[in-house]
């Protein structure tokens, strides 16, 4: 019996020293790529549409499919069959599903927004009409779809499709000044949205957002390029305390072609706009500059009177949502903090509240829509634990609640707009995405698509187990996850390298599938390192109170809880608590660099990647929704600003920046830098010339990026051997 165990411990040692560790080179050629399923579009009916391009025909196709079969019915339209172009990049059907909008030669301004040259195509006639000669944004069909809306140059025009008729609506469009009907830089980047235009639902009006940008603060960015001389990228964005677009909220009458402005009354933002299916009533919400008091009003396109139907004030602030869903008799459903979770709400078209939908200490994280029939909801929460997603149905009086997916990982739904089908895509920590189709009560029909032959092929690595834990520090309990090394000994002592984001709302420690940065850490633990992430304080999915603790003091009790965390973890006999780092990007960054300035006898060394050093650097929206103004609430921006302690630096320290960086601008780094040479404090350095926030654009961009910061690691964090 001896002799066998010993050949059997032989063996298993032998096939783990046959795996391979992974490398930075697969993970950033796409060797850990997992399958996944175009992103659909719900169509009448139970069918659905999926763009697809063929790499052999080199056409693209808008293709579509049963949901009950999941069966292709048909090709609705081949790039190939249409003359003027060769392929399309977007679609967009009309109402009755007879016309699509097809994209073509698309060029991305900001993080959502681009250009491109549109065509309308007509699936009776196999038609194909151009929108405009010269590329444009965002075109809409009228709800009867005899007309396309646009913006261009600034500017909103519509086309009529019968007459070819082009109507400007808008003249006074200049860039750097005044933009009709397309949002600002920092609307698009806060608010999430481009288009600032809306139709009417009988298509008789056009609602539409006028910024007028003219006081707002120029910001330049050097572009160095390949030419012989750098160029200028010049556009406005409103630092935290800066003048704002003055934004104002107008209707234009299609046929008696007349724009009137409408009174909102004292407001600072108009962060949405959405016609209800009362086509004389339009639906604004209105935010003030502390975005503590959002107001939903009630526009009548008859008289252009206006009423506020909701009124919600917050100590804090109030989030911006999507949720905001009409019923058939303007009744509608709304989601909000107010009882300290984010749940759901239903009111009447007046704005008084019929019942509170969901309850509980857990958060709703998706609504997905109503069936009116039978008045039942669908979303998606967290009540099943806070690193769980789920979905739900639950009646519109808040009874017969259910269950529809699995309730351990993160489950996904898309569900068919007549809400009888939903296709589901779970993952957890140990599983890559499975797609499977279901029907509305939540019955599994089958499995589309699976990632099966990832999960093999990942079992010839050396991974080691994402391990969920709750971190109990003096501040509080934390979720938290670990990765150690496969070959782990629990009698070694073993380096730590801690991971965060730590951004209001946000959540680093989920149970679901590996991104690029997991496989990272596999690489990182396979190199003898622990890995860590901690979710501490002002982070989501845990209430308004544990999110918003963080108010007005960004950077203070997040860094203390990452502080905390490490010295609660270095007691572990396996961690060796003079050998701990951490690294960020972004507000991870602004989180990383403060917590070895600030914690400089608990971490040996961090990295900050495109690291926000001080909010006063930031934009209006996002900074003063958690901050105030500077003017109002200095100690607070510069009492947890990196460039007041760059003096305390004893560790090292690597930061990283895009130069192209419209979103975090390299003003950041770069005063950072002052600060440390003025400290006379080594630190180590890499610009990436001309890329954005995300350092991706590029030949090798990202290994680059990566073997950058793991030799960084490898050489400042852990005993050399």
């Amino acid at each position: 019996m001896k002799k066998l165990l010993i050949i059997f411990i032989a063996i298993s040692t032998l096939a783990t020293a046959q795996k391979k560790d992974i490398t930075l080179d697969e993970i950033w050629n796409g060797t850990f790529s997992t399958e996944r399923m175009n992103s659909l579009n719900s169509m009448n009916g139970d069918f659905y549409s999926l763009l697809n391009f063929d790499r052999n025909t080199k056409s693209s196709t808008v293709d579509k499919y049963n949901y009950a079969t999941l069966d292709k019915v048909e090709t609705i339209v081949n790039s190939n069959d249409l003359g003027e172009i060769n392929y399309f990049e977007s679609y967009d059907f009309n109402n009755d599903e007879t016309k699509l909008i097809l994209g073509t030669d698309s060029e991305p301004i900001y993080r959502h927004s681009s250009l491109g040259i549109f065509y309308v195509y007509d699936l009776a006639s196999k038609s194909l009409q151009i929108i405009d000669t010269e590329k444009i944004q965002e075109p809409t069909f009228s709800p009867d779809s005899k007309k396309v809306a646009y913006a261009k140059n600034n500017n909103i025009f519509i086309k009529n499709l019968e007459t070819n008729e082009v109507v400007q609506i808008t003249s006074d469009g200049k860039k750097n000044q005044i933009i009709n009907g397309i949002c600002d830089w920092v609307y698009e980047e806060e608010f999430s949205f481009v288009r600032a235009f809306e139709w009417s639902v009988d298509s008789k009006n056009i609602a539409f957002i006028r910024f007028d940008e003219t006081e707002v603060p120029t910001f330049s960015m050097e572009i160095v390029g390949n030419d012989l001389y750098p160029t200028q990228q010049v556009f406005k964005y409103p630092k935290a305390g800066e003048k704002n677009s003055v934004v104002t909220l107008h209707l234009y009458n299609a046929s008696e072609r007349k724009t009137t402005k409408i009174d909102l009354g004292k407001y600072e933002y108009i962060p949405r706009i959405k016609w209800t299916n009362n086509p004389e009533i339009l639906s604004v919400m209105t935010l003030n500059r502390h975005q503590n008091n959002l107001k939903l009003h009630a526009v009548n396109a008859l008289n252009f009177s206006s009423k506020v139907i909701l009124d919600e004030v917050s100590k804090t602030y109030v989030d911006v949502h999507d949720n905001l869903t009409f019923l058939a008799d303007n009744s509608f459903i709304w989601t909000s903090e107010k009882d300290g979770f984010n749940h759901l709400y239903y009111y009447s078209k007046e704005g008084k509240l019929i019942n509170q939908i969901t309850k509980g200490n857990w958060e709703v994280t998706d609504f997905f829509g109503i069936n009116e029939k039978n008045k039942t909801i669908y979303y998606q929460s967290v009540e099943d634990g806070s690193i769980n997603k789920t979905v739900y149905s639950i009646k519109l009086n808040g009874t017969a609640k259910k269950r529809l997916t699995n309730a351990s990982g993160t489950n996904e739904a898309s569900f068919s707009k007549n809400l009888n089908y939903f296709i589901n895509t779970f993952s957890d920590a140990n599983t890559p995405p499975v797609y499977t189709l279901h029907e509305s009560n939540g019955k599994q029909l089958k499995e589309i698509l699976n990632n099966n032959k990832l999960s093999q092929k990942l079992d010839s690595y050396n991974t080691s187990k994402k391990d969920f834990f709750v971190l109990t520090t003096k501040n509080g309990d934390f979720n938290a996850w670990m990765i150690k090394p496969s070959n782990f000994d629990s009698s070694k002592k073993y380096p730590m390298f801690m991971t965060q984001y730590s951004g209001p709302g946000s959540q680093s420690v989920s149970n679901t599938w590996n991104g690029a940065n997991d496989y990272w850490y596999q690489h990182l633990a396979q190199q003898g390192y622990i890995v860590v992430c901690v979710d501490g304080r002002g982070t989501g999915f845990k209430g308004a109170d544990f999110k918003k603790v963080t108010y007005k003091e960004l950077g203070k009790y997040e860094v203390l809880d990452q502080i905390e965390s490490a010295k609660e973890l270095g007691k572990r006999p396996y961690i060796d608590e003079n050998e701990i780092g951490i690294w960020g990007w972004s507000y991870g960054g602004f989180m990383s660099a403060n917590c070895l300035f600030k914690g400089n006898d608990v971490f040996k060394m961090a990295i900050a990647v495109a690291p926000v050093t001080s909010w006063r650097f930031y934009d209006s929206i996002y900074t003063e929704r958690y901050m105030q103004t500077p003017q109002e609430n200095a100690s607070g921006y510069d009492e947890n600003s990196p460039l007041n302690f760059a003096n305390f630096l004893k560790g090292n320290f690597l930061l990283v920046h895009g130069s192209g960086d419209d979103n975090v601008h390299v003003q950041n780094t770069m005063r950072l830098t002052n600060a440390l040479i003025e400290a006379n404090k080594p630190f180590d350095m890499a610009i990436y010339p001309d890329r954005t926030h995300g350092i991706y654009r590029g030949k090798n961009t990202r290994l680059h990026l990566y073997n950058k910061m793991t030799t960084f690691i490898q050489e400042n964090l852990g005993e050399k051997e």
